[in-house]
């Protein structure tokens, strides 16, 4: 077990949220939010924060550095000049599993594992299969296929030459069947892979393969990304308005957590942790700060039903539990960059996995569940309902009952389940 027992929870901004200039929402804005004529209802209250905490803003997470950034409600989603409708010619999502590499760039296949000073992983990387089946309870109501043929491969790229002499970056093509695409590499920033492929590149051969009954597409790799020159990595990113989108494999291998500073203790839900919380605060200021709020005990609520379920599963060591890990991983980020695809800004209404993030240990921090005026959006494109979401997402996640974020979202789900029942009753 972890040698923290997650005693009292915090489900409001931290103090840290104060000091930056981060303001909370009220509860009609919450509402109004939510609502497709941007009005709150009236004689109706917010769920509760036990369900759907605040963003907690924590220093250097992301609406810690930009307070401000522009909230997105329902009734400006939906009257987003450039958003993408569903419609029924187009409506597949496809998700495209990793790309093979050829014997003629045979070296690019140990860029896809850590170099040799970080931790090796005797573990494979998540199946895309698994990517898809989650992506399906996710994204209720629309089919998601796996893009298998033709199958991808990285292979020699002749048009330019093979390594640039001053910057070391090589050229990479990748095979997507119609025709070969140029992929810009270079050598790691911070070697813990020895090369990392652009993202922007990924992205631009995903819209040439973008199928006609396609709404989006998420193209998987194993390898590690890099964006722009001054990037470290990318975990993933999306055209939205282009409705493709990339998620990388690469930093999330639970084999670098050591070397990444990934703590284990304090993933979501146990980000809510009221020492936790405390610790990141404190550490941030050299003045003592005061906690800006009563934290409360888990209980039954979703959060606390969430927390106890994630406190009765050790911390993981087997690479069994290290597979699924890295699986919750992988599903977190692919459900976060295709929501960039149905027109979803960054979240900054509550803790939600549409938040921004600004690196690993906040991205492991937020939740796996869509808040109320995000979900309103998907629901919307899909023409699901909440319980039917739910239960989508509670079928899966019991599949990975020796997984902690996945029984956690398991025990969040049967929360929330009872919640809209009641409100149904």
């Amino acid at each position: 077990m972890s040698s923290c027992d997650h005693e009292l929870l915090f489900t409001a901004s931290s103090i840290h949220a104060k000091t930056v200039g981060y303001k909370d929402p009220t509860p009609k804005q919450l509402l109004a939010a939510a609502h497709p004529s941007g009005r709150a209802p009236k004689h109706q209250e917010p769920p509760s924060d036990s369900t759907f905490p605040a963003p907690l803003v924590l220093p250097g997470d992301d609406l810690a550095l930009d307070p401000e950034y522009e909230p997105q409600s329902l009734k400006s989603w939906i009257n987003e000049p450039h958003r993408n409708e569903v419609t029924v010619r187009r409506r597949a999502l496809y998700v495209v599993p990793v790309p093979a590499v050829s014997k003629t760039v045979a070296f690019v296949d140990a860029w896809a594992r850590p170099g040799k000073e970080h931790a090796k992983s005797s573990i494979d990387s998540p199946k895309a299969d698994d990517v898809v089946q989650y992506l399906q309870a996710f994204y209720h109501g629309l089919p998601v296929k796996l893009l298998s043929k033709p199958r991808l491969q990285f292979m020699s790229w002749n048009e330019t030459p093979q390594e640039d002499p001053e910057t070391g970056r090589k050229y990479i093509g990748l095979n997507i069947g119609s025709q070969i695409i140029g992929i810009r590499s270079r050598p790691s920033k911070d070697k813990v892979f020895s090369g990392q492929l652009n993202l922007n590149d990924l992205l631009d051969a995903a819209m040439t393969m973008l199928p006609k009954d396609a709404y989006a597409l998420l193209m998987l790799v194993d390898h590690d990304l890099y964006e722009d020159e001054e990037d470290d990595f990318c975990c993933g990113r999306a055209y939205g308005g282009s409705r493709v989108s990339v998620v990388s494999t690469a930093r999330y291998n639970p084999a670098l957590d050591d070397a990444q500073e990934v703590e284990r203790e304090h993933p979501w839900p146990a980000s809510h942790c009221r020492d936790y919380v405390d610790m990141c605060c404190q550490e941030a200021h050299e003045a003592p700060m005061k906690l800006a709020m009563k934290p409360t005990s888990p209980d039954s609520s979703p959060l606390g039903e969430a927390v106890s379920a994630f406190q009765s599963l050790p911390v993981p060591t087997a690479a069994a539990e290290f597979r699924n890990l890295w699986l919750g991983r992988l599903c977190k980020t692919a459900s976060h960059e295709l929501g960039h695809c149905f027109g979803m800004d960054h979240c900054v209404y509550y803790a939600c996995i549409m938040q921004g993030t600004t690196g690993l240990t906040e991205d492991a921090g937020q939740p796996p569940y869509l808040c109320p005026v995000d979900l309103a959006k998907v629901l919307t494109a899909t023409g699901s309902d909440e319980a039917t979401w739910a239960r989508s997402m509670l079928k899966f996640c019991e599949r990975f009952s020796n997984d902690r974020m996945f029984i956690a979202f398991a025990a969040w789900l049967k929360g929330r389940l009872l919640e809209i029942e009641g409100i149904d009753a």
